[in-house]
């Protein structure tokens, strides 16, 4: 496939609408699987990271009369300093509740005026809690307090995860299809305007083996070629995005570290799909023209 030939070079014309339209779609296709990649990436790293985070963190919610919520406080503090596996806890300030309810309730929220529940904050020790056990000693202790080790929330998280992942393979997928049926159609093209000069071949005695591996040869170095600039392109693009300021797949968009390997497989990708469709195409079209 590397090895210099003049034959293909004599029938696949090397510049022309054809080369173009190769080069083109390749190094486009390219640019966005690089792009795919990076937000399935980043996607996969926030989930992961706020999925950790979940798992090391629990609330303890205890909502009460305002004559007896401190003494439920005090009391679901002294149950949780008691209880093995929690490394530390601690109430929520007033501060800190307003920042957590700014966002769905807007800054002007009057907390003092509304029944809200005091917060508890557990940072759970590697070994874990035993929740069922908590919460039933919240419950003889503090009736009023609530225990959430946030399961419901880390599986929708990992759910999401896997989704995106899977979204981001099909979206590779449908670009190595797209590639193909754009490369098929471009060496469809090239063989209809060599039509004459294949029948020539013919004549002479070439056969339809070689005539396609000319093709293929040729389809095949334009589309890694293209796929080499477009990954680049793609890799610059991505490594020039301004570091984010919010905790979220946008902020965190981007290759990391190893990472950063996964853009070189997308040429010689592109040049295996290439390769496919156009030996493919150059088979169907030979047979046809017979």
């Amino acid at each position: 496939m590397l090895r210099a030939d003049a034959g293909p070079g004599r029938v696949v014309p090397p510049s022309g609408f054809t080369a173009r339209l190769t080069l083109l779609t390749a190094a486009a296709m390219a640019v966005l699987a690089v792009f795919a990649l990076a937000a399935s990436l980043a996607a996969d790293r926030v989930a992961d990271r706020w999925a950790e985070a979940l798992a090391r963190t629990a609330t303890v919610r205890v909502a009460a009369p305002a004559g007896q919520l401190e003494a439920q406080v005090a009391a679901a503090l002294e149950v949780l300093r008691t209880t093995p596996g929690v490394a530390s806890a601690r109430r929520l300030t007033q501060e800190e509740e307003q920042a957590l309810l700014t966002p769905w309730l807007g800054p002007d929220l009057p907390l003092d005026a509304l029944p809200v529940p005091a917060l508890i904050e557990v940072i759970e020790a590697p070994g874990g809690i035993d929740a069922a056990g908590l919460s039933a000693r919240l419950a003889g202790e503090a009736p009023g307090a609530v225990f959430d080790d946030h399961t419901r929330w880390r599986a929708p998280l990992v759910a999401a995860a896997a989704r995106l992942r899977g979204l981001g393979f099909v979206a590779l997928a449908l670009i190595g299809a797209a590639t193909a049926a754009m490369v098929a159609l471009a060496a469809q093209s090239a063989l209809a305007a060599n039509a004459r000069v294949i029948a020539t071949l013919r004549l002479i005695g070439a056969r339809d083996a070689w005539i396609a591996r000319a093709f293929v040869r040729r389809f095949t170095l334009r589309a890694a070629a293209g796929a080499l600039a477009g990954t680049a392109a793609g890799m610059a693009t991505v490594g020039a995005l301004p570091p984010g300021e919010v905790d979220g797949l946008l902020g965190d968009l981007g290759l990391r570290g190893k990472e950063w390997l996964w853009p070189l497989a997308i040429p010689p990708a592109a040049a295996v799909v290439a390769f496919a469709a156009t030996r493919l195409a150059a088979f169907r079209v030979l047979r046809e023209t017979r």
